[in-house]
């Protein structure tokens, strides 16, 4: 049981790392750039480490421009106030997705111009056979490592196979619904956690909805992004280099 539950701990936070990291603070807001070497690293990373549920830093991006373009209005592609439930606004976010990632959108050459692309990863990440192949690695694990006397482990599988859309389906269904605003941005965004130690920083959606280039998402003294040190580390290593005008957006953070 212990080896499953670092398993799934593991694959929920290596997954949401990606996503915050590399797909959202990267790629959508371009606030630190790397070099080619680290960028293909981070898109292989993202691959692995989000498995059947991959997400396409090209497609990602581009919807979440769209997102902050269209906040909560009926463009958004993932607002909880156009939808009847959080399936059917995913699903929504499915439809869009797709026409983004094989051209079919009208909004590719507005929002997805400097967003980066490896083509064998996003063939490879979006075919069945990769998606198949995780799930069911996903499986044997399980049925290698849970005790029979323990089945309802099994009920885990279903967030493995779906990991990336469920940590968006989270964000954009609280993270404009539940919660506080420290800032009044004309959209429902809200932040849903002080310390938000579950979505890694995602679940501020009000103040980075205001300071959209603040590497830091969080903005009041009593709040934490544990995402931020990471980036902070990151740079200090010199595997990314932070843009300068969002350390001018950091340093201009509300009190």
């Amino acid at each position: 049981m212990v080896a499953i539950l670092i398993f799934f701990v593991a694959h929920w936070y290596l997954s949401l790392f990606s996503q915050t990291f590399f797909l959202h603070r990267y790629s959508a807001h371009k606030m630190f750039v790397m070099n080619k070497f680290w960028e293909r690293f981070f898109y292989l990373f993202t691959y692995l480490t989000q498995g059947s549920s991959y997400l396409s830093p090209r497609a990602y991006g581009t919807l979440h421009r769209m997102h902050h373009a269209y906040s909560d209005t009926e463009l958004d592609p993932h607002t909880p106030h156009h939808a009847s439930n959080v399936f059917t606004m995913m699903w929504k976010t499915k439809a869009i997705y797709n026409d983004v990632l094989n051209y079919r959108s009208e909004h590719d050459e507005r929002f997805d111009g400097d967003i980066p692309n490896w083509n064998f990863i996003e063939r490879l990440g979006d075919s069945y056979f990769s998606r198949l192949f995780w799930g069911t690695s996903y499986v044997l694990f399980y049925i290698f490592l849970v005790p029979s006397d323990m089945w309802y482990l099994y009920l885990l599988l279903p967030i493995h196979f779906l990991m990336g859309p469920v940590h968006g389906a989270i964000v954009n269904w609280s993270g404009h619904k539940y919660g506080y605003q420290n800032f009044d941005n004309k959209d429902q965004s809200r932040n849903s956690l002080v310390f938000d130690l579950l979505m890694m920083g995602e679940l501020f959606q009000n103040n980075h909805h205001k300071l959209p280039n603040r590497m830091n998402f969080a903005a009041k003294w009593f709040e934490f992004d544990p995402t931020y040190p990471i980036i902070k580390t990151l740079s200090w290593l010199r595997i990314i280099k932070v843009n300068p005008q969002y350390l001018v957006s950091h340093d201009r953070a509300a009190a």
